[in-house]
């Protein structure tokens, strides 16, 4: 699952992504997220990956599923995930830096697409401005390039 807080500062919106630092993805500007573990539903482990990742805290009631991203790795297909992503304009404290994460504020308007997976700029503006729906992501042969992405409604 991802989650994804939003704010506003100085009249700017913006949503909190970090730098990740271990693992896949290392060094892509990603979305803040990770398995479910057993006996936690999405939400609860929206709200505990947030809290190690990035030591904010907030509360499964204040998340909204947004959406969900079904990814296809045809090259690697143990690589293949089913993504629930949810949005919170609700979580308490200071974003810090852990082993897994470096945060990062962006702007709403201006988010690092050449940092990030190339998919992101299909799905991730759209869930943003308030669109909801479920996207397949299949990846190209080089596991980076998207070969085919489509959208239907949430279910």
């Amino acid at each position: 699952m991802l989650c994804f807080v939003l704010r506003t500062r100085a009249g700017v919106p913006q949503v909190l992504l970090g730098v990740k630092k271990t693992g896949f993805g290392r060094g892509k500007t990603v979305g803040v997220g990770g398995k479910v573990e057993p006996g936690e539903s999405a939400a609860q482990a929206a709200v505990r990956e947030l809290a190690e990742e990035t030591g904010l805290v907030a509360d499964p009631e204040d998340l909204e599923r947004a959406g969900t991203v079904a990814f296809r790795f045809p090259a690697s297909p143990a690589s293949d995930m089913d993504c629930t992503v949810f949005l919170t304009p609700t979580a308490h404290g200071d974003a810090v830096e852990s082993a897994e994460i470096a945060p990062l504020w962006c702007p709403v308007a201006d988010l690092p697409f050449a940092r990030m997976w190339d998919d992101s700029a299909l799905w991730l503006p759209r869930l943003l401005a308030g669109e909801r729906f479920a996207a397949t992501v299949v990846l190209a042969l080089d596991n980076q390039a998207v070969a085919e992405f489509r959208t239907a409604p949430l279910a």
